[in-house]
C-alpha cells in the first residue's frame, strides 16, 4: 500500500533506528494532525503512558477515543521492531478491526487469526479472539507476543469466557498490555497481578467525559407513545432493547400501526432492498417489517439478515430497530437513543435487575461522535404501572376500573429509584473466572511435546499467579492433578520414561489430528464413547452423528418445537382410543423430543461419569436435530416450516454450524467413512445455501490475495476463481448429496423443488419431471429415501474427460431393489457457480 493509503505507516522511523519514546510519540501525534483529529486528556495522558512503557488500563465511555490509543500501541511496537496483538471478544469486531489496521498500517504489516482460519499470520500486527491469544501463550514457551490490546476487556468477568482474558496476563511476562474498557469496576488485583508478572508499572487512566453527552430519562408513557414523541424530537435512528428474542419480534409486529417513515423514505427502502433475497420462511415477514421502517435485530436471525438491517441502519434509512440486548457489543449499528423496555432480565438462572455494567454497555452506544451532539437514554416504566396510571384517570373520573397485575413469571419490580441507581453506582468489580479445563492442559503439554519446557510446571506456574484466591488457588491445583490423570486415561497423552541422558516426559498422542479439538467438556466422553460403536452397523455413521449432537448445548426453542409437534401426534392417538383428559396429560408428561439410541447413551455416559468424576453437574444431552433432518432429508428451509421456527432461523443455523464443526474437528479421522464424510458435506452445503455469508468470510479469510482484494474494492472472484474440480472426492461427494436432494424432492413428487435442486439452465419443467417419473410411480407407488437408499453404494460417480463427469443414482423401491436410477452429468468447464446445484438431469429409468 502507498503512504497516502496507509497514513500511519508513512510516520514509521527508517528500519533499523533505535526511536525513543519521545520521538515515537511525535511522529504518532504528527500522524493525529494530519488527520485533523483533536486528544482528550484521557487518551493524552494513556498516550505518554505507553510511550513510557508502562502497561495502561484504559476505562473511559464509549466513544471517548481507545481506538486510537491502540493505534499507537500498534505503532509503537511496529516501529520497534515488536510484533502486537488486538484481541476482542467476537469474530465480526476481529474482521472489522483487521480492515481497519490495514488501511492505517498496510495489508503486508497485519494479519488475523480466527478459530475458523488465518490471514498473514507472521505479520508485526495481528488480529484475533482473546482465546486465540490464550491458546497461543499456553502452547508456546516463549511466544512472539511483545504488545497485547485487550479491548472490551469487561470479558475477563464473563463466567464462560473470562478465563481467556486472564490466560495472557498470567503467561506473558515480556509483553506490554493494554487493557480498554467503558466499563472495569474496580481492577486493584489486576493492577497488583501485572506488576508482579512483569515488574513494570501499571497506568490506570480513567474518565467519565463523553464527546457525546447522554441525556436519561425515565418515562411513563405507552411505548409507541414513547417512540412517536422521540422520532417527532428528531431522536433518531432509536434501538429499542429488549431481553428475548421474542419479544423483540412482538414489539416489531406492535409497531406496525405507527408510521415512522414517510411514503418517499419506504420507497427509498424498497430500493436499497432490490437485491436482497428474503428467501427463508422467515424472509416475508422480516421484509414486511423492514419495508415499514422498522428493523429487527437478535441471535435468532440469520446473519445476513442481521447484515441487511446493519446496512439500512447505517444508511439512515431506520428509524427504530427493535432488538435484544446483544447492542452491548458487537452490533454495528448507528443509534442516537436508545430504549430500555425494561430493567430486569432472566441470567440463565433467575430473573433479576440488571447490573450497573450491563447498563452502561447497553447505553454507551447512544450517541455518534461527529453526527450528534448529545444521546439519549430512556427508560420505560412497568407495562403494568403505565397501564394503571391511566386507569387511576378513569378513576378519577368516577369509573370503575381493575388494576393491572404485575407479570407473574420473568419480572422483578424496577422503578425510578432502580433506574437512578444505576446511574449513580460504579460498575461491579471484576471477578477472576479463571479455572483449569482439558483443553489447556493439552494445549501446554503439546508445547512440552514440541519446546520441552515443562507443560505441568507452567501450569503450576499459572494457577499461583491466577487472580483468585489462596482457596480458590489449592482447589485449581487438586482438579489440575485430576484432569492431568483422566487425560492419561483417556490414552491422549502418554507418559515417555527416561535415560540417563534424557528426562522423564509427557507427550499428546500423535493419533489425534492438527485441528483435533477437546474445548467441549464433554469430549473426552465422545471419544471414550466412540469405539463403542459397531463399524458394521448400517446405521454407524448416523450414530456418530447422534454422539455428536449429544455433547452440543440444546437449542431449546427447537426441542420444545419437536416435543411440542409430538404432543400434538400423542393427543390424537389418545383421543382415538377414548382415552380421559387426565390420563392423557399423564402419557404426555412422559413424552420427551427423540433421543436415538437414548439407553446406549445414557449408560455409557453414566458408566463414564463413574471412572471420571471431574464431569461433576455436567450432563448429556442426546437430541436428534442434524441427523432427523438427514434421515428424512429435509432442507433446511422445510425444517423450520414444519417445526414453525421462522423467528429462531439463526437459532437453527448455529446448532447446525457447531454441530459440523464438531464433527469435523473433534471426532477423529480413524473414525471417518464415507457415509459419515456425506453427512459432513450435507451439513456444509446445507449452511452454504442458506446464509452463504460466513462461509464466503472464512473462505476469503484464509487467502490473503483475498482479503487484499476485499480492502481495494476487488470481487474476490476476480483474484482467485473457485476451481471445483481440484478436489475430486470433495466433489463426490458434493454430487452424492445433489442426487440424494434431488431424489427426496422425486420422492415427495415436490417437482418444483427438484427443479432447484438441478443446475441452472436446464430445459427441464415441473410438468416434465412429473411425466418423467410417472411410469416408476405407476409400477412402484413410492421411492424409498430412508438412510439406506443413501448409502455410498448406490451411487456411481465418474470423471469422463477433463471437467466432464457422469453420476447415476439408483432408485430403491420399497422392496429395496434398484432397478431404476437417475442419470446425470456434471460440465465443470464452463466454471458454474461455487454454489448452485452443478448435476444436470438427462434421464430417469430403469
Amino acid at each position: 500500500m502507498t503512504a497516502l493509503l496507509a497514513p500511519l505507516a508513512a510516520q514509521l522511523p527508517p528500519p533499523g533506528s533505535a526511536p525513543t519514546g519521545d520521538e515515537l510519540l511525535t511522529r504518532f501525534l504528527a500522524y493525529v494532525a494530519q488527520a485533523n483529529l483533536s486528544l482528550y486528556p484521557a487518551q493524552e495522558e494513556a498516550l505518554l503512558e505507553l510511550m513510557s512503557g508502562k502497561h495502561v488500563i484504559l476505562n473511559t465511555p464509549t466513544g471517548s477515543g481507545k481506538s486510537l490509543v491502540a493505534t499507537a500501541l500498534h505503532f509503537k511496537a511496529l516501529a520497534e521492531g515488536k510484533v502486537s496483538f488486538y484481541t476482542c471478544p467476537i469474530k465480526a469486531l476481529v474482521n472489522e478491526k483487521f480492515f481497519q489496521l490495514c488501511q492505517l498500517f498496510g495489508a503486508d504489516r497485519v494479519g488475523m487469526m480466527t478459530g475458523d482460519a488465518s490471514i498473514n499470520r507472521d505479520a508485526p500486527i495481528l488480529c484475533c479472539t482473546a482465546e486465540i491469544l490464550a491458546n497461543l501463550a499456553l502452547r508456546e514457551s516463549d511466544p512472539k507476543v511483545d504488545a497485547v490490546v485487550m479491548d472490551e476487556f469487561h470479558y475477563y468477568a464473563d463466567k464462560e469466557r473470562g478465563v481467556a482474558w486472564q490466560i495472557p496476563l498470567l503467561a506473558l511476562p515480556k509483553t506490554t498490555f493494554l487493557l480498554m474498557s467503558a466499563t472495569l469496576g474496580d481492577v486493584e488485583s489486576i493492577e497488583k497481578g501485572l506488576v508482579d508478572l512483569t515488574g513494570r508499572e501499571v497506568a490506570v487512566v480513567r474518565s467519565s467525559d463523553r464527546p457525546v453527552p447522554l441525556d436519561f430519562e425515565y418515562r411513563e408513557t405507552p411505548l409507541h407513545e414513547t417512540l412517536e414523541a422521540l422520532v417527532a424530537e428528531g431522536k433518531y435512528p432509536i434501538y429499542l432493547v429488549n431481553f428475548t428474542q421474542r419479544a423483540a419480534a412482538e414489539e416489531a409486529q406492535n409497531l406496525m400501526s405507527v408510521n415512522f417513515s414517510t411514503k418517499e423514505e419506504k420507497e427509498a427502502i424498497r430500493q436499497a432492498l432490490m437485491d436482497t433475497k428474503f428467501d427463508t420462511p422467515y424472509g416475508k415477514d422480516f421484509q414486511r417489517f423492514l419495508r415499514h421502517g422498522i428493523g429487527i435485530h437478535h441471535a435468532g436471525l440469520l446473519p445476513k439478515y442481521r447484515l441487511t438491517v446493519e446496512k439500512l441502519a447505517q444508511a439512515g434509512l431506520l428509524k427504530v430497530v427493535s432488538g435484544t440486548d446483544t447492542l452491548g457489543v458487537g452490533v454495528n449499528i448507528p443509534l442516537r437513543t436508545v430504549v430500555f423496555t425494561q430493567l430486569c432480565k432472566f441470567n440463565g438462572e433467575k430473573t433479576g435487575i440488571l447490573t450497573v455494567r450491563d447498563f452502561l454497555q447497553i447505553s454507551g452506544r447512544a450517541g455518534r461522535k461527529g453526527f450528534d451532539d448529545r444521546g439519549t437514554i430512556v427508560v420505560q416504566a412497568p407495562e403494568h404501572i403505565i397501564e394503571n396510571l391511566k386507569l387511576s384517570q378513569r378513576q378519577a373520573a368516577g369509573k370503575k376500573v381493575v388494576k393491572k397485575q404485575p407479570p407473574e413469571k420473568g419480572y422483578v419490580h424496577w422503578d425510578r429509584s432502580t433506574f437512578d441507581r444505576l446511574l449513580t453506582r460504579p460498575p461491579e468489580p471484576l471477578e477472576s473466572r479463571f479455572d483449569v479445563t482439558h483443553g489447556m492442559i493439552l494445549n501446554l503439554l503439546q508445547s512440552d511435546t514440541q519446546q520441552r519446557s515443562g507443560g505441568y510446571r507452567k501450569l503450576v506456574t499459572l494457577i499461583s499467579r491466577s487472580h483468585g484466591s489462596d482457596h480458590a488457588r489449592r482447589q485449581l491445583l487438586k482438579k489440575a492433578a485430576l484432569y492431568f490423570r483422566t487425560l492419561h486415561a483417556a490414552s491422549l497423552i502418554q507418559l515417555i520414561r527416561g535415560t540417563a541422558h534424557v528426562l522423564p516426559r509427557v507427550e499428546v498422542s500423535p493419533e489425534l489430528q492438527y485441528d483435533f479439538s477437546l474445548n467441549h467438556t464433554l469430549s473426552l466422553y465422545l471419544l471414550d464413547t466412540l469405539e463403542l460403536i459397531a463399524r458394521d452397523s448400517e446405521t454407524y455413521a448416523l450414530d456418530i452423528l447422534s454422539m455428536v449432537e449429544s455433547i452440543l448445548e440444546n437449542p431449546d426453542v427447537v426441542l420444545y418445537k419437536q416435543l411440542n409437534a409430538l404432543k400434538g401426534q400423542k393427543v390424537q392417538e389418545l383421543k382415538a382410543q377414548g382415552m380421559e383428559y387426565d390420563q392423557r396429560m399423564e402419557e404426555l408428561d412422559k413424552l420427551e423430543w427423540p433421543k436415538p439410541n437414548r439407553e446406549f447413551v445414557y449408560n455409557t455416559f453414566n458408566a463414564f461419569t463413574v471412572k471420571h468424576p471431574w464431569v461433576g453437574t455436567e450432563n448429556i444431552r442426546p437430541k436428534s436435530i442434524a441427523r432427523d433432518m438427514f434421515e428424512r432429508c429435509a432442507s433446511f428451509h422445510d425444517y423450520v416450516r414444519e417445526y414453525e421456527l421462522q423467528r429462531s432461523e439463526g437459532v437453527l443455523l448455529r446448532y447446525l454450524a457447531d454441530t459440523f464443526k464438531t464433527l469435523a474437528q473433534t471426532v477423529p479421522e480413524s473414525y471417518r467413512t464415507e457415509e459419515l464424510e456425506d453427512i459432513l458435506e450435507h451439513l456444509r452445503a446445507m449452511l452454504r445455501q442458506v446464509d452463504s455469508s460466513l462461509l464466503e468470510e472464512w473462505e476469503a479469510m484464509r487467502d490473503p490475495e483475498a482479503a487484499k482484494a476485499r480492502l481495494a474494492g476487488t470481487p474476490v472472484e476476480a483474484i482467485k476463481p473457485r476451481r471445483l474440480g481440484d478436489d475430486p472426492k470433495a466433489l463426490t461427494v458434493r454430487i452424492r448429496n445433489e442426487l440424494h436432494r434431488l431424489l427426496k424432492a422425486l420422492a415427495d413428487k415436490n417437482y418444483e423443488e427438484a427443479l432447484l435442486a438441478l443446475a441452472p439452465g436446464g430445459a427441464w419443467t415441473p410438468e416434465s419431471l412429473e411425466a418423467e417419473m410417472a411410469p416408476y410411480f405407476t409400477e412402484y407407488g413410492q421411492v424409498d429415501v430412508t438412510p439406506r437408499a443413501r448409502r455410498p453404494h448406490l451411487t456411481t460417480v465418474k470423471s469422463e474427460e477433463k471437467g466432464l463427469w457422469e453420476a447415476q443414482q439408483r432408485i430403491l423401491d420399497p422392496e429395496g431393489h434398484g432397478d431404476w436410477m437417475i442419470d446425470v452429468t456434471v460440465d465443470l468447464r464452463a466454471s458454474p457457480s461455487a454454489d448452485a446445484p452443478l448435476i444436470a438431469l438427462r434421464r430417469i429409468g430403469i
